[in-house]
């Protein structure tokens, strides 16, 4: 969701001061309007890394979408287009259904698609199961393969696992102060543009339940506490993702930042300055 430009806040995207201290790629580059993919990303991001290392310099890639670095590290398939009957009668079947029992249709074919897709995500759901209709396969099966675009001696990583109740309530922290650091106001100018509510920037966790505010249909605070709900069902997606999918990755289970970073030197002591 960082890639959207005017989402900073709601996003948690880099500040001013980060912007300053080193430059930053791939970070509100793109227009609400527009639709952008893992391999969308992953061309673009690709693109990116090749300059920096033209320049002799080292990447970080940051962020809490594991498919994207699913995508960098062990390669994106590409995926059989869908003819566009199978597409709509997906979606029939999504209307007629409703969420929970298509939600379930999918578990059984696809059970990592359905777990890692968030709820209200209409798009991605109807796009995992049109592509098992027209293909016989999971997505999540399809996703994996291609070339990886890092070579596996070319990077090292590491996943910020720390405990759940702490990062819990300091989600829950940073909603409020997202509130009054202006989410509001970027919630307002994005729902003024009436743009299709299927659009892969209005799924960002705050902007339905912030927007239900601005409408006058709920309080500040029942939106708040709503957002902060999503936002601790998100994490935890995120964990069981790490725990299933980054096997190997050594874990930072510190809070601070200075002991965070006194972890990782130890994960990779070549780095100790």
């Amino acid at each position: 969701m960082q890639l959207y430009a005017g989402l900073a806040v709601l996003t948690a995207g880099p500040a001013a001061a980060d912007l300053a201290r080193a430059p930053h790629h791939l970070f509100g580059i793109a227009d609400p309007a527009d639709r952008w993919s893992t391999g969308r990303w992953l061309r673009a991001a690709v693109e990116v890394l090749a300059d920096i290392q033209g320049r002799g310099r080292d990447a970080i890639v940051v962020g809490g979408t594991g498919l994207y670095f699913r995508a960098l590290t062990l390669g994106l398939a590409e995926i059989p287009p869908v003819p566009p009957f199978v597409r709509r009668a997906t979606e029939i079947d999504f209307d007629t259904l409703g969420e929970p029992a298509f939600r379930d249709r999918l578990a059984r074919a696809d059970p990592a698609a359905a777990n890692r897709i968030a709820p209200g995500d209409r798009q991605r759901l109807v796009r995992a199961w049109e592509v098992y209709a027209a293909t016989g396969k999971a997505i999540s099966e399809l996703q994996v393969g291609g070339a990886p675009a890092l070579t596996p001696d070319s990077w090292t990583a590491v996943a910020l696992a720390p405990p759940r109740e702490a990062l819990y309530a300091r989600s829950d922290a940073r909603l409020v102060a997202m509130a009054k650091a202006g989410a509001l106001a970027e919630v307002a100018a994005l729902t003024a543009r009436n743009l299709d509510p299927d659009l892969p920037a209005l799924k960002a966790v705050g902007v339905r339940e912030f927007a239900a505010h601005l409408a006058g249909e709920t309080s500040l605070e029942t939106a708040v506490s709503a957002a902060q709900q999503e936002t601790r069902r998100y994490a935890k997606r995120q964990m069981t993702w790490v725990r299933g999918q980054m096997v190997g990755w050594p874990r930072i289970t510190a809070l601070e930042h200075g002991d965070q970073w006194r972890q990782f030197i130890a994960l990779n002591p070549v780095l100790t300055p």
